[in-house]
């Protein structure tokens, strides 16, 4: 069976799209979950648990018979490749390619979005995401890009998904909904009503409960507040 290494799944957006991947295609997994800390101490038992398995010592990490793979367009590759019959990139040559490409500009881009409203499911954050969308013109902009993005997409591929049936770019882009959600950041109708349909997928309704369960506070993963 399949291992997959996670951080949190209250704050752990790079965790969350390989196990929403998994999950969602009903392909069996373990799951481990190594706690946050503080990453850098000489004390970080975070650290020397993925370091174990991951020279990057970083999540995610997916073990397949002793063989690791990590980041996380990787690990979606590697799994479409060893279950193609579960169709996790689209069919379509040009549209497979347009899902690698969007999946790609997620993995490497948004830094504006990432660092002004980190992922936290489990908190209500409207004040801060208002601040971010008032004062940071590189957030609007980022957020301005993904309506563009899934506006285009969804209307190519008559949704309900990006790409019409869920396929990896949905998992990819997965806790950027639950961003734009939890920081209530204005995005037109139809943008919401994606992130509706996603967060009612069984895999990603599934991560939601599990973060809302978990009831940690990592005080670093959330500079907007002192306490839960």
């Amino acid at each position: 069976m399949l291992t997959l290494y996670i951080g949190n799944k209250n704050y752990s957006s790079w965790s969350m799209r390989p196990w929403v991947l998994l999950k969602q295609a009903g392909i069996p997994f373990k799951e481990v979950m190594v706690r946050f800390d503080a990453f850098n101490s000489p004390d970080s038992d975070f650290k020397r648990a993925v370091l174990a398995v991951n020279p990057a010592g970083r999540v995610p990490v997916l073990v397949d018979d002793g063989f690791a793979v990590w980041d996380t367009l990787a690990i979606a590759e590697y799994v479409a490749e060893k279950f193609p019959d579960k169709r996790l990139w689209p069919q379509d040559a040009q549209a497979r390619a347009r899902a690698r490409s969007v999946c790609a500009e997620m993995h490497s881009g948004f830094g504006a979005l990432r660092n002004a409203c980190p992922m936290n499911i489990e908190a209500q954050l409207a004040t801060a995401g208002a601040i971010a969308w008032r004062d940071q013109a590189a957030v609007r902009a980022d957020v301005q890009r993904i309506i563009d993005m899934w506006t285009q997409l969804l209307e190519a591929h008559k949704g309900p998904m990006l790409f019409g049936e869920f396929t990896i770019a949905d998992a990819y882009y997965a806790p950027v909904c639950m961003r734009i959600r939890n920081y209530a950041l204005p995005v037109p109708g139809h943008i919401t009503d994606y992130i509706r349909r996603v967060c009612a997928l069984p895999g990603v309704k599934a991560w939601m409960d599990d973060a809302l369960a978990e009831k940690d506070f990592i005080d670093f993963d959330e500079p907007y507040r002192i306490s839960r």
